[in-house]
């Protein structure tokens, strides 16, 4: 269990370092709202996305697989709840999804913008 929970603290180090490099600023990691939680919300340009990451070593299902319908109301929920606290006036909010994939020593990173709607 430890190295499921490494490997996704890992993945979100990479995952907010990678949005940087694109002009990303993050402004929250592993914000948490009645024990929900958001990996990263970052913003750029008028733009906050609240970006769930999901971190896998290459074997099995795509990581995106693991946002289920579920997930996504949760995130949704966070979301809402950042909103109301941390909100920016003006700004547009979307959901994206980071996937952090390691295989055979390597790590691919893929930013998958407006991933879901509610």
């Amino acid at each position: 269990m430890a190295r499921a929970h490494d490997l996704g603290r890992r993945g979100e180090e990479l995952a907010a370092a990678y949005l940087r490099s694109r002009g990303w600023r993050i402004l929250d990691r592993n914000w948490r709202f009645h024990h929900k939680e958001l990996d990263l919300v970052a913003e750029r340009d008028g733009v906050v996305a609240f970006v769930e990451v999901k971190a896998r070593t290459g074997t099995g299902a795509h990581p995106l697989e693991a946002i289920t319908a579920a997930k996504r109301r949760e995130l949704g929920v966070a979301a809402r709840g950042w909103i109301a606290r941390r909100g920016r006036a003006g700004a547009s909010y979307r959901f994206d999804a980071v996937t952090v994939t390691r295989r055979a020593g390597r790590v691919r990173l893929e930013h998958v913008p407006d991933a879901w709607r509610l």
